[in-house]
């Protein structure tokens, strides 16, 4: 007996073959995992290493350029940035320009904990884009960039 408002099995297979959200989302699971492995003997996790990447800049950053780099609503970047300031390499001071915001900077401590990150990442990074099928990188990360 069929159910009009079921969905046929052979629709979840084809789903689970051809939707890109689900592949990108398999994918960055595992890149994630990978990182975060390589990261922890730093006390690090990859969102971790991003953040403060995204604070290693010349000026200090604010909450609205943060959040566009790395995709993130205000919240959770404020959650991300909690522990790190408890550890003491970020700091965070009112912006001159707009009382209500936030200038985020990284800390003498968080500057030598990502100098000793960096390696970690490049090492582990070139292993990812040599196993890559084709080597290529650059244009896996065009595509990627197609659609975010």
């Amino acid at each position: 007996m069929s159910n009009p408002d079921s969905v046929p099995f052979s629709t979840t297979l084809h789903v689970r073959d051809t939707c890109l959200c689900l592949h990108v989302q398999r994918a960055a699971r595992a890149l994630a995992r990978t990182f975060d492995t390589a990261l922890k003997p730093v006390g690090l996790n990859n969102g971790q290493f991003s953040l403060m990447m995204s604070l290693n800049r010349p000026q200090p950053a604010t909450m609205k350029s943060v959040c566009d780099l790395l995709a993130m609503d205000r919240t959770t970047l404020t959650a991300a940035l909690k522990v790190l300031q408890a550890r003491g390499w970020i700091g965070s001071a009112v912006d001159p320009k707009d009382k209500r915001g936030r200038l985020l900077t990284l800390t003498e401590d968080g500057r030598a904990v990502l100098a000793k990150a960096l390696p970690i990442w490049e090492a582990t990074h070139a292993a990812l884009d040599a196993a890559l099928p084709g080597g290529n990188a650059d244009e896996l990360r065009s595509a990627l960039q197609a659609v975010s």
